[in-house]
């Protein structure tokens, strides 16, 4: 396993979404965009009642954007479409019709931890610590903030942002509303999320739509914030301050 990809198998009307990247699940911006489109392909498919989202690999679930593009960000408008990535993949998953249940079996950083607090029920493994390391390079979790936001309050997400350099233990995560269960092996996690998943698909559908827009009320506007936020983050990286930073990782 050591080609990027992004997945969907479908089983028992549950759409298994899976990306993998071999660079720790750190998603370059062609995997994001091509996540996005399976994510809104999936909610329009009528074959598929609920989603699961989750990623190849043991002990890290996502550790952000690629590195190696960041690195290369030469322009405001690179930077802009780079910060895009995760804007786009979140916002697919907000105006999914279906509830999508995160599956995060290890580490997650960054991105990532947007993406597991974009999911409508996530459930995780006892490694599945979380950081927000923007802060260390000179920028911040501008694009996936308002999505860690609203999922675990502005008091645990300035907390996490400002402390760049720590990983949160999962259980610090569940505390604050990220996770709902924490379970002691990927084993248990598997089987949990698959009850839950196809124990939803005996649901009304049409009940599961309404309540995740109850779920998102309020974020009508976030196509225009998180694009804003891209603006702010591809400034921000072409800083002096981020560049030499950036130095040390060539």
């Amino acid at each position: 396993m050591s080609e990027p990809y992004v997945k969907i198998n479908i089983e028992n009307e549950v759409g298994y979404i899976e990306f993998f990247h071999p660079a720790h699940n750190s998603l370059p911006g062609a995997i994001l965009a091509e996540l996005a489109q399976v994510i809104t392909d999936a909610g329009a498919n009528d074959a598929i009642r609920v989603i699961v989202l989750k990623s190849g690999g043991d002990r890290t679930f996502c550790a952000g954007a690629s590195f190696n593009e960041l690195i290369n960000i030469n322009d405001e408008a690179t930077g802009k479409v780079f910060f895009s990535g995760f804007a786009n993949v979140i916002n697919a998953m907000r105006k999914c019709p279906k509830f999508i249940i995160g599956r995060v079996q290890g580490k997650t950083v960054g991105g990532g931890v947007g993406l597991a607090a974009a999911t409508d029920y996530c459930m995780a493994t006892k490694f599945a610590a979380i950081k927000l390391s923007e802060l260390n390079i000179g920028i911040g979790p501008f694009v996936v903030g308002p999505a860690i936001e609203r999922k675990m309050g502005l008091s645990a997400m300035s907390q996490i942002a400002i402390d760049a350099n720590t990983f949160y233990s999962p259980e610090f995560a569940k505390d604050k509303g990220l996770y709902t269960h924490v379970f002691d092996s990927t084993e248990a996690l598997d089987e949990a999320v698959k009850t839950t998943a196809e124990h939803l698909c005996t649901y009304n559908t049409e009940a599961m739509l309404e309540m995740k827009k109850v779920f998102w009320q309020g974020t009508d506007h976030w196509d225009t914030l998180l694009a804003e936020r891209a603006v702010t983050s591809g400034r921000l990286v072409l800083s002096d301050f981020t560049k030499e930073k950036l130095k040390g990782f060539k």
